[in-house]
């Protein structure tokens, strides 16, 4: 029995001993040769869970061997643990189970043997941050030159807050939207929601407006996402509740709410499927306006949009379109705008007054696209026509932004408005089409001294950015110290692309005028 232990000993020694639990010693004593009689038993298999300890007997040590003595043996098939654990005794005929802690390993100082005794030491516990309270941000406002006007209206901003739409962690705005993808993956309700919590925030946006000496605001078209939408549609009676709340808190503070329908609202496009959805989406906006019980000022603005190669044709399907496919309440609410492109208000104002349709009368359009009647003139007539529809006039005001050449960038509105038009009557609804929204707002209380203005809500304006400009001069000057190098190859010819549709080729006659 103590030679076969000597043997099985010296085979631990020879190969690497990964780990000497009950199964490696169980696999080692397989493969030993040991008489039947004095092989040991195991335990159970669900049992082997600890350290096998082998009998200890007298072994006579015969050769030179990395072991010689029992106790070197036993220890080199023993290791320790900081865990608690079973022991397992293995013996020749039956087991015995004992539970005991583990104890100091005193076995010699050897490659197999290298084990810590000490227990491992407790990872530190994780610090929590503090968070530090945030102080106000105070922003540098510089003063403003003062200016005087005669000007009573009412000054408004379009669809969206800057300040109440950084607010965190929740901030406010009321055009959440979402693509067709998905409302094809989160379902229709999902997109119906979206579409409730606009309506909540429209409420307060109004009443922050009421705070700021605001009365007057265009609401988002995106308030319910794709609700005039051919295939994905649908009805707004399920946000009456949050509508309602939101024209009450309109009425109550006397503020007027406007919409301006998207450029994809043309009545006069020669495609059917085109109007068909402009007329869908002029029934969404009344739907909306309806369910607040906002009265007859709050009007739809639309353009008439492009003129498919023939004006005269365009303005004729609209009529047509007006006179007998709008309902009742969209032709209440119907007023057009005249724009910087295609239909400036000698176009427009002929129709408005054959059709008894106000006209939004736009500055920055007109400047780029003008009127040849002079300014008074123009707007007495056009509010000759808001007058007897009982409904307030309104105009549009915006800037090009600095250093604006052409006419594509003329286009551009400026961050802010720097002073009120010229020929502005006194009682007039003016909404300012700027970047900055209600800081243009601000800006304008601050130069003419209309209303007092809230310190703390007053950001400062941004620098404006420059246009980009093709570099010039890529060419070379000899004279000027260049070695006038010539490129192997040779420029291509710039071609001038063809106008695809109407406004493009108006857009090239402008700008080679």
């Amino acid at each position: 029995m103590n030679h076969h232990l000597l043997l099985l000993a010296r085979r631990c020694a020879a190969r690497p001993l990964v780990s000497s639990t009950p199964h490696t010693l169980a696999r080692t004593l397989r493969t030993t040769s040991v008489p039947c009689s004095t092989r040991l038993t195991m335990a159970p298999k669900r049992k082997r869970t600890a350290a096998a300890i082998v009998e200890e007997d007298e072994i006579t040590a015969t050769g030179s061997a990395l072991v010689s003595t029992p106790q070197e043996a036993q220890a080199l098939m023993r290791r320790t643990s900081t865990r608690r654990k079973k022991q397992v005794v293995y013996t020749e005929e039956a087991q015995d189970v004992v539970e005991e802690k583990p104890e100091a390993d005193d076995a010699f100082d050897g490659p197999l043997t290298d084990l810590d005794d000490e227990p491992a030491e407790k990872s530190p516990k994780k610090k929590r941050r503090r968070t530090k309270a945030q102080e106000p941000v105070v922003y540098d406002i510089p003063p403003v030159e003062t200016k005087t006007t005669n000007f009573k209206g009412r000054l408004g901003y379009a669809c969206l807050n800057t300040v109440l739409r950084a607010l965190k962690p929740e901030p406010v705005f009321c055009s959440r939207t979402c693509r067709i993808d998905t409302i094809n993956k989160s379902g229709l309700e999902y997109c119906k929601e979206l579409g409730r919590k606009n309506a909540e925030d429209l409420s307060r946006l109004i009443q922050w407006n009421e705070d700021n000496n605001i009365k007057f605001l265009r609401v988002s078209s995106e308030l319910f996402p794709f609700a005039s939408h051919e295939k994905y549609g649908y009805t707004l009676e399920y946000a009456e509740k949050e509508l309602k709340a939101a024209g009450d808190l309109a009425k109550k503070y006397g503020h007027r709410l406007t919409s301006h329908p998207g450029q994809f609202t043309q009545l006069g496009s020669p495609r059917e499927v085109v109007v068909d959805a402009a007329i869908r989406d002029l029934e969404y906006h009344c739907q909306m306006f309806r369910l607040m019980g906002t009265g007859k000022d709050s009007v739809m603005i639309i353009h008439m949009g492009g003129m498919f190669g023939d004006k005269e044709a365009t303005i004729e399907r609209f009529k047509d379109v007006y006179r007998n496919r709008l309902t009742n309440e969209i032709r209440e609410r119907l007023v057009l705008e005249n724009d910087e492109m295609c239909y400036n208000p000698d176009d427009l104002l002929p129709v408005c007054e054959e059709l008894n349709i106000p006209l939004v009368f736009d500055y920055h359009h007109n400047w780029i696209y003008p009127s040849e009647k002079p300014l008074p003139e123009l707007i007495q007539r056009i509010n000759a026509i808001w007058h007897r529809k009982g409904i307030k006039p309104k105009q549009h005001l915006s800037e090009p932004c600095p250093g604006a050449e052409t006419v594509m960038e003329k286009r551009k509105h400026a961050d802010r408005c720097k002073s009120l038009p010229e020929h502005l009557p006194e009682d007039m609804d003016l909404m300012i089409e700027a970047k900055d929204k209600e800081q243009a707002v601000f800006h304008l209380y601050r130069v003419y001294n209309l209303h007092p203005v809230i310190h703390e809500n007053l950001r400062p304006e941004k620098p404006p950015r420059p246009f980009p400009r093709a570099n010039q001069g890529d060419d070379v000057d000899a004279e000027n110290g260049g070695e006038g190098e010539v490129s192997a190859t040779p420029r291509k010819r710039r071609t001038r692309a063809k106008p695809k549709t109407q406004e493009e080729a108006l857009v090239q006659r402008l700008l080679r005028s």
